[in-house]
């Protein structure tokens, strides 16, 4: 196998045989074949694509490169997958919700790179809670309290783990074979039977228009078939952020909240949704009807909160949180971010707002960089509301004044306001 070759066929838009295909990738990981070589076969993928047949053949390769977590036969496990957002906080009471409801959740989850934040780094807000566990820890944790949400280790898909800072580096992550690679390679080695995925569009995803995801979409769900894994993809809005708080320990503030009754609207209709839908895939017996209910039901007698607090403490968190937020790490300062115009919000840049997010500490551009868990904002306001000239879009909320008056400043020029009337955006766009 000369990796030139394989390169060449791939710019050429010709099909890499199997074998071709397994032994590049091998010889990457071991080191055979080099970063520069890998990043050139990356980029032709992305100007080239692949054929269905190949990304099953590389999300197969992924999941071979390590080992698998395997669970008994007959556990209905099941998993949410999101493709990223600002403010995307889902994940936290999404897995208690439907382990409350009687179904596993084992999660293994990432962490924030570029405009988007991560559900680890969000977790790890939560003082001493820890994502670093072995696949027998892991497992026991599922099988004991029903869920767990974890780091991906050394040995789970290596080959995404050391394949994916390249996309990331080389403008490639927007391919959807390997999207596709990366997120089914990932959910079927740890062992989920079941996977509803929450694909994002709009101005703060990576999907920015509906045509490109629904694309992506029916790849996920023919690759999930060919490897008998049951898959259903929700289009959901991310022309606005997600919830009122953006922010690590902010966000996990917010979905402690949302457990006790405070919901805000949006982030209230993805939860129920996907919550649902998982429930649906895991257990064929039951109705839409029936499986509402039951998800308001936990929420509502506090059953999921119960089980948040669970996951806390089997994951060395500080389970007093649930009772005093407080605990959680908290921002020096609270900056006003004003709105110099009246109208109603017409567009919001989520991207930029991200990264202004990021320019505080509350992301990362790389992933060395150092988060700061109180950092981050309060953003109640989403696209149709009106705004007054003077009027506060929300709060900035750093531990360094000077970066944090420049990032308010960045989040209100995100902000678009038209002087006619703007109709609210639907949260859930539509489900396949």
């Amino acid at each position: 196998m000369n990796p030139v070759e394989i390169i060449i066929k791939k710019r050429d838009g010709e099909e890499i045989s199997p074998s071709d295909l397994n032994a590049f990738i091998s010889n990457y990981i071991k080191g055979n074949i080099d970063s520069t070589q890998m990043s050139a076969f990356l980029m032709a993928v992305y100007f080239q694509g692949m054929t269905p047949s190949e990304t099953h053949q590389l999300t197969d390769i992924y999941i071979n490169s390590g080992s698998r977590i395997e669970f008994p036969q007959g556990m209905p496990t099941t998993d949410k997958h999101s493709t990223g957002g600002v403010g995307d906080k889902i994940s936290l009471m999404l897995a208690p919700i439907v382990a409350a409801c009687g179904i596993p959740v084992p999660m293994i989850s990432g962490r924030g790179l570029g405009h988007t934040g991560g559900t680890l780094d969000k977790l790890e807000s939560i003082p001493g809670f820890r994502t670093d566990y072995s696949k027998e820890e892991f497992m026991d944790f599922v099988n004991n309290s029903g869920l767990a949400i974890i780091s991906q280790s050394s040995s789970l898909v290596p080959a995404d783990r050391l394949i994916y800072p390249l996309r990331d580096t080389t403008g490639t992550v927007e391919s959807l074979p390997l999207i596709t690679a990366s997120i089914m390679s990932k959910k079927i080695a740890e062992g989920t039977r079941n996977l509803v995925i929450d694909l994002k569009v709009g101005s703060g995803a990576f999907m920015k228009g509906l045509q490109q995801a629904k694309k992506l979409g029916k790849l996920l769900t023919k690759t999930g078939d060919s490897f008998g894994q049951k898959v259903k993809v929700v289009y959901t809005n991310m022309n606005s952020p997600l919830g009122f708080y953006c922010g690590n320990a902010l966000e996990a503030k917010e979905a402690i909240d949302y457990l006790k009754g405070k919901a805000a609207p949006d982030v209230d209709i993805i939860t129920q949704t996907l919550a649902r839908e998982m429930l649906l895939l895991a257990d064929t017996t039951i109705s839409d009807e029936e499986a509402d209910r039951l998800v308001k039901q936990v929420i509502d007698d506090g059953s999921a909160l119960a089980k948040m607090e669970e996951m806390i403490r089997q994951q060395n968190g500080d389970p007093k949180v649930i009772n005093d937020t407080s605990l959680l790490p908290q921002a020096k300062y609270k900056l006003p971010i004003i709105t110099k115009q009246s109208g109603y919000i017409k567009t919001i840049d989520t991207r930029q707002i991200g990264y202004a997010l990021v320019s505080i500490g509350a992301g990362r551009q790389t992933l060395n960089d150092q988060l700061d868990p109180a950092a981050g904002a309060y953003l109640p306001h989403k696209i149709g509301a009106k705004i007054n000239k003077n009027d506060e879009l929300g709060l900035l909320l750093s531990n360094d004044k000077s970066s944090g008056q420049k990032a308010a400043e960045r989040i209100a020029a995100a902000y678009h306001l038209s002087d006619n009337f703007v109709n609210k955006e639907a949260t859930i766009i539509s489900s396949t």
